[in-house]
């Protein structure tokens, strides 16, 4: 399931470059208005706005016009006020016969006599060119000279005058504005998701129900992150029902064993009560034997009963466990000595090392000696061929530790002795070696196997 388009983290990203992007043109206007200011000139029009170069052209035309039939001395005092109210301008009044009549100010440094060819030169260098250049003719068709007028271009620009001082650089300061801001936005764009997942990243690792399961979390938003924690929270449920029903299941198993194991363990009683009483009055030698194979296969549907519901109880944790601080050379002494008939009866080879002094670990005695149990019958079912046994415990010098080491001469645990069973006994044993903090290792050759238990010493 994908999340909707204006839910998307990919999207909302999306958007939030895009505006980004839109966002540079204005902080530039912004820039510009908040940095810069227009010249203001310094020609005013008297109106609270400013003279354009084809106004002061316009003017001066008009000017002109109106002077075309005054006195001198109101032409010159013209002149001299025009000049006066601008006064990065220059004027000058050449007659027609090329005197320089008037200029202003007085130090404008035109020349006394005007040429026809200065005239024109002059009149073709200002066309264009800086400064500006006015030439009006005074009176009809010039009868009078001309007036001229020059004004430094630069009055007419408006170049941007900047406010702080910071020039060409202003420009880099507000891409660098926008930058910061599209930064700080991502960071805290990606914060966000990154707080998210790591919430969620602690919620599967830090297990918080009594079974052992996490928490559910709380799916805020329906983007990506909130499908996933949807789903984290749809796989809990249905984990956490799995596991509702394996407890129920395993109940139901254990409750069915246990009523198994105790209904089975009275009709072999009886059965094996009728096997006594038919070897004691069988004539021949094949009824006693066939009475003495029943009571032997009783006998191991009985331990393999009693087996399996010791398995049962282990793994419930409800089997009987009272550690203490045993002798273990003792309890393997005893063990060894229980057994000892049964190995001579099939032919054993017996060896048993053993140190004289106690070694002493806390575990339930009554486990461990199952647990050798175990492994002696084992050998007995399984390397008959070796009809060899030996145990031996072991103190390591380097670290005072005991081993206990049971080995057979049998054809290893990969041959087929042809009394396999389902392998209960062994899991019991580990079962109880893993509650009593000990561990096992088997190395196993065709010539022989080799138990050892120790101490883990892994587990505090």
């Amino acid at each position: 399931m994908k999340p909707k388009k204006r839910h998307s983290l990919l999207w909302k990203y999306l958007l939030l470059i895009g505006a980004a992007l839109m966002l540079l043109p204005v902080a530039f206007t912004t820039i510009t208005i908040l940095f810069y200011e227009p010249s203001r000139g310094v020609l005013p029009d008297g109106e609270g706005g400013f003279l354009s170069a084809t106004d002061v052209e316009r003017l001066w035309h008009e000017e002109a016009e109106s002077l075309a039939a005054a006195a001198p001395t109101d032409i010159e005092a013209r002149l001299e006020r025009w000049q006066s109210d601008y006064p990065d301008s220059r004027v000058v009044w050449v007659d027609e016969e090329g005197r320089r009549v008037a200029q202003a100010p007085a130090a404008a440094g035109y020349a006394e006599r005007w040429s026809r060819a200065e005239t024109i030169r002059f009149m073709k260098d200002g066309y264009d060119a800086d400064p500006f250049t006015v030439v009006a003719q005074l009176g009809p068709e010039g009868e009078r000279g001309f007036l001229a007028l020059e004004v430094p271009r630069r009055v007419f620009e408006s170049e941007p005058v900047n406010r702080y001082g910071l020039g060409e650089y202003s420009a880099i300061v507000g891409t660098f504005l926008v930058l910061a801001l599209f930064m700080a936005v991502s960071a805290m764009f990606f914060y966000r998701v990154r707080g998210r997942l790591l919430r969620l990243r602690d919620a599967m690792t830090s297990p918080s129900t009594p079974g052992g399961l996490p928490a559910p979390v709380e799916a805020r938003l329906p983007d990506e992150i909130g499908l996933l924690e949807r789903a984290f929270n749809d796989m809990l449920a249905e984990l956490t029902r799995s596991r509702e029903r394996e407890r129920e299941e395993e109940g139901l198993r254990r409750e069915l064993i246990a009523s198994l194991s105790h209904d089975l363990r009275t009709p072999l009683t009886a059965i094996r009560g009728h096997a006594y009483r038919l070897a004691q009055e069988a004539t021949t030698e094949a009824g006693r034997e066939s009475a003495a194979l029943i009571d032997r296969k009783i006998g191991q549907m009985d331990r393999l009963i009693d087996n399996l519901l010791s398995y049962t109880l282990l793994s419930a944790g409800k089997y009987p466990f009272h550690p203490k601080r045993t002798d273990v050379t003792r309890l393997v002494r005893t063990a060894c000595a229980g057994w000892y008939g049964a190995f001579e009866r099939e032919g054993f080879d017996i060896d048993v090392e053993l140190p004289d002094e106690a070694v002493l670990w806390v575990v339930d005695p009554g486990w461990l000696e199952r647990v050798l149990d175990n492994l002696f019958q084992n050998v007995l079912r399984h390397a008959k061929r070796g009809r060899y046994v030996g145990v031996r415990l072991e103190i390591d010098p380097s670290n005072g530790e005991a081993r206990i080491h049971v080995a057979d001469r049998g054809e290893g645990m990969a041959s087929d002795s042809g009394e396999k069973g389902a392998g209960i006994g062994l899991s019991i044993a580990e079962l109880m070696l893993r509650e009593m903090r000990l561990a096992w290792t088997f190395e196993s050759r065709p010539d022989g196997t080799t138990v050892t238990i120790a101490r883990n010493l892994n587990e505090t």
